[in-house]
């Protein structure tokens, strides 16, 4: 089974950090990830940086800028976790965009992540249709899951599909906006929340967009399984550097 399966097994709501490889420095990925899972964190989505991140505010895009300018690449990062499961044991998930994937060699790419040990992949530009026409089998052979994401404007008869197709958790856009644009949620992301819980689908729904304190994390997951934080990590990794990453984590629960 894999670790993000076994992990969404677990009886307890799912902290899931993300951050940009390479940020603040290029050297800096495995020590952090070690660290967040030495705090507590249950699942970590790496951010492959990516030049032009639709999907992403201000901070995640300085922070990706920072990093492909201190020298990330898609190599680079698989090179530096090359060997992150003698360390690390909880799921880890390579966030990114098609084009580098695609330039990379879809097939070649999901290899490389299961040689390495990635357990899953987020690429908000992949559309479900074309997945599941062209990639699915790919992904399925090298054991990796593929997470979509859905918002507030998302067709019910759409997320169906995305549940039928997947096999880990939907990833849950709190609202329409970029990442890191919110603070806290009104009536309105409560009412989504409540909608999408009561369809009762078969995949477990994450959280993200909006969570940067313990407060908007106990909202979040009061509907659903776990809750992404990405845009206030990084925000923190920028004022504390990677010292004081166990205090970050310790403040949200």
């Amino acid at each position: 089974m894999n670790r993000i399966q076994q992990k969404l097994q677990e009886d307890k709501k799912i902290l899931s950090i993300y951050f940009s490889a390479g940020y603040p420095n290029n050297n800096d990925t495995v020590s952090i990830i070690e660290d967040l899972e030495k705090n507590g964190v249950d699942l970590i989505e790496i951010g492959l940086p990516f030049s032009d991140p639709l999907a992403d505010g201000p901070t995640i895009q300085e922070s990706s800028t920072t990093a492909l300018r201190n020298g990330m690449t898609t190599e680079v990062l698989f090179n530096q976790l090359k060997d992150i499961r003698a360390t690390v044991s909880i799921p880890l998930i390579i966030m990114g965009y098609f084009n580098p994937i695609l330039q990379y060699g879809v097939e070649a790419f999901c290899k490389k992540c299961a040689e390495t040990g990635i357990d899953g992949l987020i690429i908000p530009d992949l559309p479900v249709d074309v997945y599941a026409d062209e990639y699915q089998e790919i992904f399925e052979k090298y054991g990796l899951i593929n997470v979509f994401l859905i918002t507030p404007q998302t067709s019910d008869e759409r997320i169906r599909f995305i549940d039928s197709v997947s096999n880990g958790f939907i990833y849950m856009v709190s609202s329409a906006s970029v990442t890191g644009s919110q603070t806290g949620f009104g009536d309105t992301q409560s009412e989504y929340f409540k909608r999408i819980a009561s369809m009762n689908l078969k995949n477990p729904q994450i959280i993200g967009f909006g969570i940067n304190n313990a407060e908007t994390f106990k909202q979040a997951t009061e509907y659903a399984k776990g809750a992404i934080i990405g845009s206030a990590f990084i925000k923190y990794l920028t004022e504390e550097g990677t010292a004081k990453i166990a205090d970050f984590v310790k403040a949200l629960r």
